[in-house]
Order: C-alpha cells, then sequence, then structure tokens
C-alpha cells in the first residue's frame, strides 16, 4: 500500500489491480475503491492508458511481473528487494535496456522517510565535510502470527540481506556518493528460531568505496515493548561532524518519527523531519512523463540490488538453507 499511496500523493491515478488472494484483496480494495480488481493480470498489461505498473508480489516474483510489464511497454515501481538472484537481476538489466522502460524499487527507508531525505540535504551541502562511514542499523519485529508461509522461505523471500539488507546498500551508494562499491564481508545466522530453518533471523555487512566504508546489521529480534515494528537508525559520519538518524522512534522520548541528530564544529543540533517534502514520487511520476532520470538513475536502482545480492552470496557460502 505504501507505493500507491507515494504516487497518489504525488498526483497519479489508481484504476485497477490483480491480486490472486481473496483475503488480501478484499481490505485493498476497500481502500482504494476507485481501482477496479481484475482476475487476469493481461487486462492491466495490455491496457495502453496504463503507464505504469507497481508490484509488492511475493519477493521471488517481481522480477518476472517486472519483466512482463517493461515488454508491455509500461514502467514499473517495485517493492523492495525487487529480485532474489544475481540470474534475475542479469535479467531485469537486460529487458530493462532493450525496452528504454524505467525500472524503479521504492527503497522507502530512503525515499519515504523524512530524516534520510534531510540528511542528504545536509550532506550535499557540506554540513559533515566529507563521508567517510556509515553505519546503518535495521532491527525488525517478526510477528510470527501475521507473517506468511512465504515469509519462512529463503528461495521465496531471498535471504534477510537480499531482502531489508537491499535499504542498506542503497543509502550506503547514496552518502557515499559513488556506484563503485563492494562487500569485503558478510554473515547470516538463524540464531533463534529453530523451528523455521529457513529464516535469517540476523546478519550482517560490510561495504566499502575508495574513499568510505560502511557497516549494516539487520534482524528480527524488535522486542514487543518498543511500540513500533523498528528502531531504525542510521549514522553518517564526515571529516567535520557525524549526523545520526532515529528514523521510527526517538526512545528518549521525543514523540514521532524522523528524527536527525547533528554534530559538528558549532555544537550538537535536533532537526525534526516529520514533514520534509519527500520528492521521490512526484520525481518519478516527471520522470514517467519526461523520459529522464531525476528521481534514482537506472545504474544506482540496480548497484544497490548488485550490492545486497553479493553480500547475501557471500555469507550464504558453504551454507545450505533449510526450508
Amino acid at each position: 500500500m505504501g507505493e500507491v499511496d507515494l504516487l497518489l500523493r504525488a498526483g497519479a491515478e489508481f484504476v485497477a489491480f490483480h491480486a490472486i488472494e481473496d483475503d488480501l484483496a478484499k481490505p485493498f480494495g476497500e481502500k482504494y475503491p476507485q481501482a477496479k480488481r481484475v482476475s487476469d493480470r493481461r487486462a492491466i498489461l495490455e491496457d495502453s492508458s496504463i503507464q505504469m505498473v507497481l508490484t509488492s508480489a511475493i519477493t521471488n516474483e517481481r522480477a518476472g511481473i517486472s519483466i512482463a510489464a517493461m515488454q508491455h511497454g509500461k514502467d514499473v515501481m517495485s517493492d523492495k528487494a525487487g529480485m532474489t538472484d544475481h540470474a534475475q537481476l542479469a535479467e531485469l538489466r537486460k529487458v530493462q535496456a532493450e525496452t528504454g522502460r524505467i525500472y524503479s524499487i521504492c527503497y522507502s527507508e530512503h525515499f519515504e522517510t523524512g530524516s534520510t531525505v534531510k540528511a542528504g540535504e545536509l550532506v550535499r551541502a557540506g554540513a559533515i565535510g566529507k563521508v567517510v562511514h556509515t553505519m546503518g542499523l535495521g532491527p525488525h519485529a517478526i510477528r510470527n502470527n501475521q507473517r506468511p508461509e512465504w515469509f519462512f522461505d529463503r528461495k521465496r523471500y531471498g535471504g534477510i540481506l537480499c531482502d531489508i539488507g537491499s535499504h542498506q546498500c542503497e543509502q550506503f551508494l547514496f552518502f557515499a556518493d559513488t556506484l563503485e562499491a563492494e562487500v569485503i564481508s558478510a554473515t547470516v545466522a538463524n540464531r533463534a528460531n529453530p523451528g523455521r530453518p529457513g529464516l535469517q533471523d540476523v546478519g550482517d555487512m560490510h561495504l566499502r568505496t575508495k574513499d568510505a566504508t560502511g557497516y549494516v546489521r539487520l534482524d528480527w529480534f524488535t522486542p514487543e515493548g518498543l511500540g513500533t515494528w523498528g528502531d531504525g537508525r542510521l549514522t553518517i559520519l564526515g571529516t567535520e561532524g557525524y549526523i545520526e538518524l532515529r528514523k521510527y522512534i526517538d526512545i528518549a522520548g521525543r514523540p514521532g518519527k524522523d528524527h536527525l541528530f547533528l554534530v559538528d564544529g558549532k555544537g550538537t543540533h535536533y532537526i525534526d523531519c516529520a514533514n520534509v517534502a519527500l520528492p521521490y514520487g512526484p520525481a518519478l511520476i516527471s520522470d514517467v512523463l519526461n523520459r529522464t532520470e531525476t528521481a534514482m538513475s537506472q545504474a544506482h536502482c540496480f548497484k544497490a540490488m548488485e550490492l545486497a545480492l553479493d553480500a547475501q552470496r557471500l555469507a550464504e557460502q558453504g551454507t545450505v538453507w533449510q526450508q
């Protein structure tokens, strides 16, 4: 629903959706009564009036949906992760180049998070000097009784570094301001869910560019007492200061989300980013209409997923994940 909402806020029109599961389609249709439910996705793919297709299907099915949409002349916005293996990534790159369509992944921990957007503005303005390191923490609440079975199937969700790690890879590239990056170490494990052997409940990775390094830790261990789904944090270290984001909650007591703390040569500063404008949606619509790349470059979109998939593969070398 988040991807639909961000485009509706930017002025898009939602006309149709395809969903197999009746239990999911009913509340979705009630929230968006303007859109008709179609029984066959070809009704969307073959409708020449539809310019963009969105997908938040089961993760390993998103690449196929995106490829079909581009081959039918549609631009695409996918939920993260956009694919689950390097073969799907290669095919997506090939079809995107052949068709010239826009393929975008909504890395929402950046594009739909005001504090991250504001941090980008500050970094670009030189507020902390040259970025030399980032540290991203992505804890999530597992909520076992609310998760479908595919969530625990490694082949279907792609692994923890591919899945929620893709957010962090995108942010590392963005703040390091380069596409020349590599994974130098990565691990995944199932520490506390033996009854779900396909689940990776914790993982980390170490990234680097010529001028910066980054550390990422992801997990499914958010305690119920937190009050939200995860205490997402990002620290950006520069040569003249640092920024820390508490994206979804300030456990020190400030209400709401999108809290930014800046430390520089003049002191410490707090910025409430709850009302920061989010440019991704409007920029993406403009790109669709004008055939430009202002929301996110195609190379950046794919490189973030390449890093996440590289990390996943590195972490699993010599490991067989049971399903």
